[in-house]
């Protein structure tokens, strides 16, 4: 009989397997989530330290295979959401951004050093991602994207701003999109210690409180 949450019945085609990734999703984001919202909201802070609670239950990168990675199917990974989601869209978006914006990047176009060296640590919550996309005058237009990527001596030198970014203030790892001198679109990773880099918060949402938003400034 279906109930309320569950109108489809779409419980009954999950595996035990997927079963059991949900349940453990849930009761952690009941017992651990659910209690920080309200005044996470209020105060418009993020706690780093869910990060690595998340990386200890495996459910960062999950659908990742190897790399410390739990390797789950997408349908788990849903389903992990899909908690997170119940709690507020704030943690769902932290969530999210590192595990397909930031980690899925780096797995599918990384190399095998740079797979090793942040997929690891990430999965873990030591190394927190964001994706450096949106523009003040470009909005998520790849095309009219305004930051460059030069070529110069032992890599590359970006110059440009990012806006209303998930997890820029917070983040160690930045993945950046520029335009190089021949005017292709490039996804290069940035540092926190990486020079120019400045990323101060967006202050006073209305929604998406408990995320920590910012933007992304390099020169």
């Amino acid at each position: 009989m279906s109930s309320w949450e569950d109108i489809f019945n779409f419980s009954d085609q999950l595996s035990s397997e997927e079963r059991l990734i949900q349940d453990s999703a849930r009761e952690y984001c009941q017992k651990s989530l659910m209690p920080r919202i309200l005044e996470a909201n209020r105060n418009e802070s993020f706690d780093k330290e869910i990060y690595k609670e998340l990386g200890d239950l495996g459910l960062l990168g999950a659908p990742i295979d190897g790399y410390g990675c739990a390797g789950t199917n997408y349908v788990s990974y849903g389903l992990i959401t899909r908690e997170i989601e119940r709690v507020d869209s704030s943690y769902r978006s932290a969530y999210s951004v590192q595990t397909s914006l930031a980690m899925h990047p780096i797995h599918k176009f990384g190399s095998e050093d740079q797979k090793n060296h942040y997929l690891p640590k990430m999965a873990k919550g030591e190394i927190i991602g964001c994706f450096g996309l949106t523009e003040p005058d470009a909005g998520s237009d790849p095309a009219s994207m305004k930051s460059v990527a030069k070529k110069v001596e032992g890599g590359y030198r970006i110059t440009g701003s990012k806006t209303w970014i998930t997890n820029a203030p917070i983040a160690d790892l930045l993945l950046i999109w520029a335009k190089d001198e021949e005017g292709t679109l490039r996804g290069f990773i940035v540092e926190r210690e990486d020079k120019g880099l400045e990323t101060p918060y967006i202050k006073g949402k209305f929604s998406l409180r408990a995320s920590a938003t910012g933007q992304i400034f390099m020169n």
